[in-house]
């Protein structure tokens, strides 16, 4: 297998973090340029069908985008550690927190990195302040939701790591490009952090 990916983007560390915490060691890595564009050009995007990273190519030719899909790819050929919950209510419970993670945290904090970075300004038509700007007051107010659920667990969806704090956890670390950190005032999202960021596998999905 080849995984497409990018070490400038957020999403393929979110597989590379599954593989690591799976120890599945034998995918192809294959670097992809976002910033000179090559994920748009005819040779990736016709192999891939659309000009998002990450993709895992299978070794029968074929490929599987979207990083939640390949996660779950992935967990079902390496059922361990579990990731995405063992029966229908944790099932649930995971999906829940990885689509409230997604829509209102790494999406929000993605469009504030990407309209405030200079160098992103290639993968913009336009960036926009304000845009940038109402995004990340629109994940802060998640993070508060993320705090007050914090407050009694250790992690969001289960009472063991999941893909829920994978997505969590990468969605706030792309910020860091622009030097943003968590207000101070969420004490219990800072411990949920400094756990998760403490796994060996964060590092190797990095």
């Amino acid at each position: 297998m080849k995984l497409y990916t990018s070490n400038r983007a957020p999403n393929p560390r979110r597989v590379r973090w599954v593989m690591a915490e799976k120890g599945v060691a034998d995918v192809e890595m294959v670097e992809i340029d976002i910033m000179t564009g090559e994920h748009k050009k005819p040779a990736f995007r016709d192999r891939v069908g659309v000009p998002h990273l990450p993709a895992l190519e299978l070794d029968d030719g074929t490929i599987l985008s979207e990083s939640i899909a390949i996660c779950r790819y992935l967990e079902a050929l390496h059922p361990e550690p579990n990731l995405f919950g063992r029966d229908p209510l944790e099932q649930a419970e995971v999906e829940m927190w990885t689509r409230r993670c997604e829509f209102y945290l790494a999406t929000p904090i993605m469009l504030n990195v990407r309209h405030t970075h200079p160098a992103l300004a290639a993968l913009e038509a336009t960036q926009m302040p304000q845009v940038a700007e109402y995004n990340r007051l629109s994940a802060e107010r998640f993070m508060r939701t993320l705090d007050a659920h914090l407050a009694t667990r250790t992690f969001l969806a289960l009472d063991r790591f999941t893909i829920a704090d994978i997505v969590g956890v990468v969605g706030l670390d792309f910020a860091r490009v622009v030097k943003y950190s968590p207000p101070a005032e969420f004490e219990n999202l800072a411990r949920w952090l400094d756990t998760c960021r403490a796994r060996p596998a964060a590092k190797a999905g990095v």
